[in-house]
């Protein structure tokens, strides 16, 4: 991913966070997407995000707009899966979390397997819970500078501890 032009595009809404020079490397960015939320597994998601040692400093229960989406998925924007990006992620509410742990954005992306749950290893969240490529029931961010953008954009600071 491009994060100058993350920032950019969070920058003109003022979600950009300063993490340039003072990025925390422990915290991880998450999303319990619509799937998730639909079929009744924000229980067990958040059960196993727990035991893997993980502290949730902020969290809500929101449903993101059409803008939303546009704005947090415009890395996509060009992709040919974009415009059913936006929809899935709209269709109904999401949970979003910033998460503390040593080693955050690895450690979690290993608990929330690949992609596509049927590659997903055993154990992990979208192994067990995941649907599809498509409908994988849980977004991990993929640096510290995007978990840092992503968790501004949802988040304010203080509505973060």
């Amino acid at each position: 991913m491009n994060v100058n032009r993350l920032y950019a595009v969070f920058k003109k809404r003022r979600f950009a966070p300063k993490f340039k020079k003072n990025m925390r490397t422990d915290r991880t960015f998450t999303m319990l997407k619509p799937d998730a939320v639909e079929k009744g597994h924000i229980g067990a998601i958040l059960e196993k995000i727990n035991a893997a040692g993980f502290k949730i400093v902020a969290m809500k229960l929101t449903q993101m707009t059409t803008d939303d989406a546009k704005e947090f998925y415009a890395i996509h924007k060009e992709r040919p899966f974009f415009g059913e990006l936006v929809e899935y992620m709209t269709r109904g509410p999401i949970v979003a979390a910033i998460l503390e742990k040593d080693n955050a954005v690895e450690d979690f992306r290993t608990l929330i397997g690949a992609t596509n749950p049927a590659e997903a290893a055993e154990g992990t969240i979208r192994k067990l819970y995941a649907a599809s490529i498509g409908e994988n029931a849980v977004h991990g961010s993929d640096s510290d500078e995007n978990a840092a953008i992503e968790g501004a954009f949802h988040f304010a600071g203080r509505d973060t501890f």
